[in-house]
């Protein structure tokens, strides 16, 4: 019998999406630092249950990585990039003082989206593993929440 889940998160969430696009491949002294600097902030997001990071998947493209992160709220994504007591704002500092070194070697980005209580649904059939927002909050059985997307958000409105 195959397996179908959906997630398993209540109330409002946000989607933070991360990424570098290297222009200049032969200049990783401009953009490996920025790159390796997410580990350590991840680590850092990961040891700390009251941060608000639910947790995250790397993309990679053909010119550089993606971070698909989920967190309780976009409230808890600027709390972290603007805490001077942590990784983020120093990483940050210095990916400007390369930037302005070697400008146009290496583009960060960011997008951030508040996603309300009852505006998120997800469906996994047969997957043999978690990720997604699934990976980040856990799974349930997609029959607890409805057969269709719609359903599932409907559900999401009532249980909100």
């Amino acid at each position: 019998m195959t397996t179908v889940t959906t997630h398993d998160h209540h109330g409002e969430l946000a989607v933070f999406l991360i990424g570098a696009r290297v222009a200049r491949l032969w200049r990783p002294d401009a953009w490996w630092p920025a790159m390796a600097a997410m580990r350590p902030m991840l680590a850092e997001l990961a040891a700390d249950a009251d941060s608000g990071f639910l947790g995250g998947t790397t993309l990679l493209g053909s010119r550089g990585p993606t971070m698909v992160q989920y967190w309780r709220s976009v409230e808890h994504v600027y709390a972290y990039a603007n805490d001077d007591a942590r990784r983020h704002r120093p990483a940050w500092v210095e990916f400007y003082r390369r930037a302005r070194r070697v400008p146009g070697a290496v583009t960060v980005w960011h997008e951030t989206f508040r996603v309300p209580a009852d505006g998120h649904e997800s469906l996994y059939v047969g997957a043999p593993a978690r990720f997604g927002i699934a990976a980040a909050t856990g799974a349930v059985p997609a029959a607890r929440r409805g057969r269709t997307a719609r359903e599932r958000l409907a559900h999401a409105s009532e249980e909100g």
